[in-house]
């Protein structure tokens, strides 16, 4: 018998033998250790061995015996028509063709093009992320980033399944933290002192001297702008003050006037008292209080936004050791070189060598100045820095630290790390040699990330450290660029203010995560109405689900408007997965699952207008897989299976299924109430419980809906949304009112309007037009126009029209006074 991994029937040793007995148990003993009954195709082996034996072995030969009989039956299959062969030999099998499966592709900004993700290991994802400098408060284009790479992180890891490790860093050493915390320091110890009016008044003069000359230095419009308005201020503050001392007015008159005066030009005051005693703060302490606290106010963010903390958490001030390691690896490699205790990369031996490569993001930047010095920082740029360098394109390394900066031991002296270095230093020492996936910001893309790639290159001599380069698009203010001097510069409190973290989130959602977006009411007011699209959806399906039904209820019989609404689902997740491969497009997801709940919505609509119930457990599938994918994308937090939690994430556990017996209690009772009235026709228990349905639960939370001849709808809703519905609801009314009155008032003008024509008897409707004509019949009709000229025949058969339409006005008006209105 031939089978699948099995050796040849060795059947040529039995050629050797004549006697047929022996025959037979030659045969038993061969297939004693064989498998002869498992496969169903008779061989040519078979055949021939079968030929050998004239007649059935003997019983004692059992094995023999067997095969004798399988092959024999086989052999008459063959030989026959019988309908016993469908039975013993299978037909063949025809595997379905199938269709492409998507697979994910990701917009790398090594390529500029979208393509296939494999990451290099399996199934893990190693990603690091360009964290904040933390000097300040996190804005809106923090959040532009971090929502965004959230979004991507949890879609990686919760819809496609990877196993991500994330790694983000903190830069607290930094141009920007240095000169801030400096100044500072130098601020809050000027205060201590609590200087007399006089005082302030003198430090402030000495101090707007030099501000106002870089005022009028300054050619970028934006920070020009900027730079006038805190000058405006302080001289709104200086004029009081002036004139009160001038008056010698009394210190409690003069002393606040000092204190507006020292807050209004805070920002002045401590850039000059920085150039005076900047170079005498040397404490390392002083330069880590300020990165501190602003690191603390950034992850309180990152919570109210919902984005997952990082696995792996790196500061530049703990890596130091490290840092100092990995740039003397580079300077080893012969890519960088030390000059007066600063070391630089050196990009054009790098460049030159035959497998790196310089500015693989942005190469057409390379020489663009005015980019390299921002990377530098506003420290490192003096004129005797940028003399150091072998060529203007070098960056540094490591910076030999002037005096009022903070300082770590090297083997080049005292210094401090530079910005590039530092992400490289502590992304390698997390995640080695390569990567696969690496985010940040449109804008750091050159000269950042480019000579993170070059110094990392540079250490492992390797061309690979990183695989995929994700950036997210830039983030405007209403189409303008956020900029405080255009008084558009919004922090994530201020936005979390307006908008909640949801809201927030979906908006992102709703637009590519590697395009600009525009932060601005209309994009805002799209992602609250998509919010509340979704939640009424979630609320109707919570209500069928509420429908009584035993265990075999919930399973209904589809008919043709379920298979429909099944069939759309299909597709619309279809549609939704293959969007997510698509450089996670979740714009187009989230437009699909909004076409999915509007199917929804029909199908739901059109049961109940035919008084049937939905389809329960296809309504659920439905609501539940939407809600996973919002969770998925970070939308929904909590155990929920349908919906987003009510009232809040603290006050959602089993909320509803606590409350909900009671409140259907509540609307049976009140429906029942309402039945009784509408048959006694007593009203005043009618107006009752419009006013339990829409003031008294609302401000529990609680939603009550009345469909004719159909149950009351129970629905659980956020406090907050409730009442901003109510005021709309009013508003509108008021403007329906408004608009009303309006209708009345001017049908009542056009009334009296019309009265006081009629009241105007056909003889006298011309006679006042003394500008248009001159003379008249004694009926009143004109005869000649304002110059004398007689009125031609077409202008006066138009002129008879009019006076024949008035003189019917007129006698209505003398009907109407005849009989009395």
């Amino acid at each position: 018998m031939s089978t699948s991994g099995e050796q040849a029937f060795e059947y040529g040793f039995l050629l050797q033998i004549s006697e047929e007995a022996a025959l037979a148990a030659a045969l038993n003993d061969y297939l004693t250790s064989r498998s002869y009954l498992a496969g169903f195709s008779l061989s040519q082996a078979d055949q021939k061995a079968f030929k050998l034996l004239h007649r059935p072995p003997d019983p004692q030969h059992v094995h023999a015996l067997r095969w004798y009989r399988h092959i024999a039956a086989l052999q008459q299959d063959l030989n026959s028509d019988s309908s016993m062969k469908g039975k013993r030999v299978q037909p063949p099998w025809s595997p379905p063709a199938g269709t492409n499966v998507p697979q994910l592709r990701l917009y790398n900004s090594l390529t500029r093009s979208k393509d296939l993700f494999v990451p290099q290991k399996g199934n893990k994802v190693t990603w690091y992320c360009c964290g904040p400098t933390v000097y300040d408060a996190s804005h809106m284009g923090h959040a532009r980033s971090y929502i965004s790479f959230d979004i991507l992180r949890r879609i990686l890891r919760d819809y496609f399944k990877y196993d991500v490790l994330y790694c983000m860093n903190i830069t607290d050493i930094d141009d920007k933290i240095i000169k801030r915390a400096r100044q500072n320091y130098l601020l809050d110890q000027y205060k201590e002192k609590q200087p007399k009016a006089a005082q302030i008044l003198q430090d402030v003069l000495s101090a707007r001297g030099p501000f106002q000359a870089n005022l009028a230095s300054t050619t970028d419009p934006d920070k020009k702008q900027m730079l006038e308005r805190l000058d405006a201020a302080v001289s709104a503050a200086l004029q009081p003050l002036q004139a009160a001392m001038e008056s010698k007015a009394a210190d409690d008159v003069v002393q606040p006037l000092a204190q507006v005066l020292l807050e209004n030009s805070k920002d002045l005051l401590a850039d000059w008292l920085d150039k005076q005693f900047g170079s005498k703060v040397t404490e390392n302490s002083i330069f880590s209080i300020l990165p501190k606290y602003w690191e603390g106010e950034y992850f309180k963010d990152m919570d109210a936004l919902n984005v997952l903390p990082p696995d792996v958490l790196t500061r530049v001030s703990e890596y130091v050791p490290e840092i100092v390691d990995f740039v003397e690896k580079i300077v080893s490699n012969g890519y960088g070189y030390e000059s007066n205790g600063s070391v630089y990369f050196n990009t054009s031996k790098f460049d030159s060598s035959p497998q790196h490569s310089y500015a693989k993001l942005v190469p057409e930047a390379v020489g663009d100045q005015k980019a390299l010095q921002e990377g530098e920082g506003d420290l490192s740029i003096s004129a005797d820095r940028l003399s150091e360098k072998k060529s203007q394109n070098d960056f540094a390394l490591w910076k030999a630290s002037k005096p009022g900066e903070p300082s770590w031991e090297s083997p080049w002296g005292k210094g401090r790390p530079g910005w590039h270095i530092e992400c490289s230093a502590m992304a390698g020492s997390i995640l080695g040699e390569s990567m696969d996936i690496h985010g940040g910001g449109f804008d750091l893309r050159f000269p950042h990330h480019d000579n993170e790639l070059a110094q990392s290159e540079a250490f492992f001599e390797n061309d690979f450290w990183v695989r995929y380069f994700l950036h997210t698009g830039h983030l405007t203010i209403a189409g303008c660029k956020m900029s405080k001097s255009l008084k558009n510069f919004i922090t994530i409190k201020d936005a979390l203010e307006k908008n909640t973290a949801r809201q927030l989130r979906l908006a992102f959602l709703m637009h590519s995560w590697k395009d600009t977006l525009d932060y601005s009411s209309n994009t805002m007011e799209s992602a609250v109405q998509y919010e509340k699209f979704m939640n009424e959806f979630f609320l109707n399906v919570k209500d069928i689900l509420r429908t009584p039904t035993d265990i075999t209820g919930q399973f209904e019989k589809w008919e043709a408007a379920e298979v429909e609404l099944n069939n759309g689902f299909y597709d619309r997740k279809s549609a939704v997965h293959e969007a997510l491969c698509d450089n996670m497009d979740t714009r187009t997801a989230m437009e699909e699952m909004r076409v999915l709940v509007s199917q929804s919505n029909s199908y739901i609509a059109s049961r109940k207008s035919a008084k049937l119930r939905p389809n329960r457990m296809l309504v659920e599938s439905i609501a539940a897989y939407l809600t996973n994918m919002l969770k998925i994308f970070g939308a929904i937090e909590g155990s929920d299976p349908v919906g987003f939690p009510v009232g809040g994430q603290s006050q959602n556990i089993d909320l509803e299924s606590t409350v909900m017996p009671y409140l259907t209690v509540l609307s049976d009772f009140r429906e029942g109430v309402r039945k009784i009235a509408r048959e006694q026709k007593v009203m005043e228990l009618l107006q009752l419980c419009d006013v339990v349905r829409d003031d008294t639960l609302p401000e529990l939370g609680i939603r009550l809906e009345d469909h004719e001849g159909l149950p009351t709808v129970v629905k659980l809703v956020d406090k907050e949304t409730l009442l901003k519905e109510k005021e709309e609801k009013k508003t509108i009314e008021e403007e329906k009112k408004k608009k009303k009155e309006e209708a009345a008032r001017k049908k009542q003008e056009q009334e009296m309007a019309k009265l006081a024509k009629m009241k105007i008897p056909p003889c006298e409707m011309f006679r006042t037009e003394t500008d248009k004509y001159s003379k008249f019949d004694e009926t009143g009709f004109p005869t000649h126009d304002a110059e004398g000229k007689e009125i031609s025949k077409g202008q006066s058969k138009k002129l008879r029209k009019l006076y024949e339409t008035q003189e019917k006005l007129h006698n209505e008006y003398l009907q109407m006074n005849q009989n009395g209105n």
